[in-house]
């Protein structure tokens, strides 16, 4: 690589003064014993690191006092929030916790860095989650001490910031709540129990076979712990975080099933198990959920799996779709994207949810559900949002989009007109 040497420069650049550098390079060389090792190599992030390294083996060993010894001496309130956190732990059935470094900001004995939090829920998560955070630390005697630890851009708290967190244990689930009565815990573990099977039958391949569940205690504590304006989930029951990463590249981040305690505890019976089993069907398909996958898709077949064997009256199950098929309002294409936003419009969106399902069934009826299944691995394999759902089409279902969006719209007005 050019200008690796001691005085920099590309060889053969302004060849005149070529001497004339050479000598002043020899001159001090002489005066100050050359420059062979270079500046001081800055080591901060490596000595963060250990830092965090410390902190996280003190937690697998349940260590209080070396969880506490990474936190500057001085700073005595946040001692007392992470001996909080710390015992708000307790019952976390805890597999792996370490942090990885991404970028230190030093200026003197300061220093801002962030790294990630990778955790595992032992026998629960096969990958870890990960949560994006943001430190401060302080350095005294060559070594660094956290002075502040916060969520990372767009991150949002972690449930054992929020309270003492109750672990319940189920068949194929585990529910992890604060401020939650136990019994309404298990409740919630119990549906979370038979939402597993109904799923399995319904994606018909392999996954885990079982789902984390997250209850906070309130809708406001619910948008904090997902880093959004709670009222973006005011009247959503449950959402599943987890990230669909690249085709082929195995499992991303663990998912986790968050309940909207306020929403969830209005429905009945049936709500609950709809609810629990569509958010279970994104934990089942993930690894085949990629950015390839239209929203249409990927929630359509959630709630297929949902509604599967329930019996439901699609004059019930379809409301807000039917409304507009038989005021002639026929959507003329599948739901974008766009259409799946929270935080607007509740009937659109609900037509969203409709119209995805509705073209899942529609699939599942005319060619069958181990095509439906076939088709939406097809488009979660491929490399590129582009041509995604049209290969798909033409390659499992012998169709093209033009003649599909046609049958889709056929099909809404049979079902719901």
């Amino acid at each position: 690589m050019a200008g690796q040497g001691c005085f920099g420069g590309t060889a053969g650049r302004r060849r005149g003064a070529a001497l004339v550098l050479t000598a002043l390079v020899l001159a001090g060389s002489l005066l100050t014993g050359g420059c062979a090792d270079g500046p001081r190599r800055d080591t901060t992030s490596q000595e963060v690191q250990r830092t965090l390294d410390a902190r996280a083996a003190a937690v697998l060993r349940h260590d209080e006092a070396g969880y506490l010894a990474a936190l500057d001496p001085s700073a005595r309130h946040l001692a007392a929030v992470a001996r909080a956190e710390f015992a708000n732990l307790a019952e976390v059935p805890l597999g792996s916790w370490e942090y990885r470094v991404t970028g230190v900001r030093s200026s003197g004995a300061r220093a801002t860095a962030d790294a990630e939090l990778r955790y595992r829920l032992d026998g629960y998560d096969t990958s870890p989650v990960t949560a994006e955070r943001r430190l401060e630390l302080a350095e005294r005697d060559g070594r660094w001490y956290i002075t502040a630890d916060r969520p990372g851009h767009g991150g949002g708290e972690q449930l054992w910031q929020q309270g003492d967190v109750e672990v319940v244990r189920g068949t194929h689930s585990l529910v992890l709540g604060v401020g939650r009565q136990p019994e309404r815990l298990e409740r919630i573990a119990a549906e979370a129990d038979r939402a597993v099977p109904a799923v399995s039958a319904a994606w018909g391949g392999a996954w885990a076979g079982r789902v984390v569940v997250v209850v906070p205690e309130s809708l406001d504590a619910m948008g904090r712990l997902l880093g959004a304006p709670a009222a973006e989930y005011r009247g959503i029951a449950a959402v599943t975080t987890g990230s669909a990463g690249p085709p082929g590249k195995g499992p991303g981040p663990a998912d986790r099933v968050t309940v909207n305690p306020e929403a969830y505890g209005l429905l009945g019976d049936l709500g609950r198990r709809v609810v629990l089993t569509h958010e279970t069907a994104h934990v089942a398909t993930r690894a085949h959920t990629s950015a390839s996958t239209p929203l249409w898709l990927s929630e359509g077949f959630a709630d297929w799996a949902a509604y599967r064997g329930t019996g439901r009256d699609l004059r019930q199950a379809a409301s807000e779709l039917r409304r507009a098929v038989r005021g002639g309002d026929v959507p003329a294409a599948l739901p974008t994207d766009a259409d799946f936003r929270f935080g607007g419009d509740a009937r659109a969106l609900g037509r969203a949810y409709e119209g995805g399902r509705l073209a899942c069934e529609l699939i599942a009826d005319r060619w069958g559900e181990d095509r439906l299944r076939a088709f939406y691995r097809a488009v979660g394999a491929s490399e590129t949002r582009d041509g995604a759902v049209e290969s798909a089409l033409d390659e499992v279902l012998g169709t093209s989009p033009e003649r599909f969006t046609a049958d889709w719209r056929e099909y809404l007005g049979e079902r719901l007109g």
